[in-house]
């Protein structure tokens, strides 16, 4: 009697996550290098093992929350004339390091700290093609930065930004809005393309995400109700079999 209620359950489960997962998409569409979060949905289909299953017995499927993968169209490009705003055209993520190790990124608004360091808005050091910071001088004003990445002042090259690649487009758990954990292997890219003075913004389209969430919301309210009609209905029946007659 409880298949009806615990199917429709694992449907309201995941259809609440999706809904977390829209409405954190919508919370970052002024996010700039935020790519859109989306849901992979399956059925986990229930046997019974080493046994004859009943006469007009069948095979039981739930709905299962698989996997999160991310969107990878590239966002509107931005000018903002600022020389330390950076956007990938094409692959790729910036690399800097954080107090917790490499995280890769798309947000691309850098800027030198007291020390000469290239940093990001959080003050994580931007890293080369060889994994070290990126510096320079105060007397390398004004920043040049080819498409390649590669970086020339007033006293000439001194270095050149680091794209990377992970292996596998699925390997990266997000921190945040704009930093990404890789956990797998990474590797540099090979045709690295970087624009100067501009940022890439969230590639989140803020209408398609609330009409996502208007139809996510309704049926998660559908599962509800079905999950309550359901439960009324075993009530009764049981009150029914335990009156006398």
């Amino acid at each position: 009697m409880q298949n009806p209620s615990t199917i429709a359950l694992s449907r309201v489960v995941a259809q609440q996550r999706l809904i977390d997962i829209t409405a954190n998409n919508i919370a970052n569409t002024a996010t700039s290098g935020y790519r859109a979060e989306r849901m992979l949905f399956g059925g986990w289909m229930s046997r019974q093992l080493h046994t004859d299953a009943p006469r007009g017995g069948q095979a039981i499927t739930y709905t299962e929350d698989k996997a999160i993968y991310r969107d990878t169209n590239e966002g509107a490009l931005s000018r903002t004339g600022n020389p330390l705003d950076l956007a990938i055209k094409g692959d790729g993520y910036f690399t800097v390091a954080t107090s917790n190790g490499p995280r890769l990124t798309r947000a691309g608004h850098f800027s030198l700290d007291a020390t000469g360091n290239i940093v990001d808005a959080n003050g994580n050091a931007l890293l080369d093609t060889s994994g070290q910071p990126l510096q320079a001088g105060t007397s390398d004003a004004p920043l040049t930065i080819a498409r390649d990445g590669t970086i020339s002042g007033a006293n000439g090259q001194i270095g050149q930004i680091g794209l990377v690649a992970p292996n596998d487009p699925t390997a990266m758990q997000g921190e945040g809005g704009q930093r990404l954990r890789a956990t797998g292997p990474t590797s540099p890219v090979a045709a690295p393309v970087i624009i100067q003075g501009m940022i890439e913004q969230s590639n989140v389209k803020p209408v398609v995400e609330l009409t996502s969430m208007m139809e996510q919301s309704r049926n998660f309210e559908f599962a509800t109700q079905f999950i309550q009609e359901e439960d009324n209905r075993q009530m009764n029946a049981i009150s029914k079999i335990m009156t006398p007659a």
